[in-house]
């Protein structure tokens, strides 16, 4: 087995989120130091693939890699950060039901199936990405706040201004 570089040694099933920079890479740990992933077929050994490509891929491929190849130089958690909401599956059926995914390629999409989906549904059941929420509570808040900036420029404009005509005539 690989040397673990960390205080905590990962069990089975358990999420490691692998921080890849203004992104996370996610895969679930199934034992003897290796991980199931969902990566893009095109990607480079251990799930590293440009961004641009992961924005466009509709499918991506099952693997099951030693877990510092797919780390990398890359800090690591294990993050079961879903455990108070949802109850985890049993590890074996987790580990189980990963592997047997294996080879298999899968639908994929950034918002709606991506790697942390894909290892939330197999240890909760649920497919569900923080990430992507987050990202879109971002772009939703950035949206208010240009509309509120827009709306008080609007009103000022209205308030204050008026045409250099009225202006010139007053």
């Amino acid at each position: 087995m690989a040397p673990v570089l960390y205080d905590e040694k990962p069990e089975l099933g358990d999420l490691i989120e692998i921080h890849r920079g203004s992104y996370q890479h996610w895969a679930v740990y199934v034992g003897d130091g290796f991980v199931v992933h969902l990566a893009p077929p095109f990607e480079g050994r251990g799930g590293q693939s440009s961004r641009v490509m992961s924005l466009v891929a509709d499918r991506a491929v099952v693997k099951r890699e030693e877990l510092w190849d797919v780390v990398g130089t890359d800090k690591w958690t294990i993050n079961n950060g879903l455990d108070n909401k949802y109850q985890p599956r049993p590890s074996h059926i987790i580990v189980k039901a990963a592997c047997e995914l294996v080879g298999q390629q899968l639908p994929y999409c950034l918002f709606r199936g991506n790697c942390e989906h894909f290892v939330n549904e197999l240890r909760y059941g649920k497919a569900e990405s923080r990430q992507v929420r987050t990202a879109g509570e971002m772009v939703l808040a950035a949206g208010v706040v240009a509309a509120v900036g827009f709306g008080i420029v609007a009103l000022a404009g209205a308030l204050f201004g008026g045409s250099k005509k009225e202006n010139n005539t007053k």
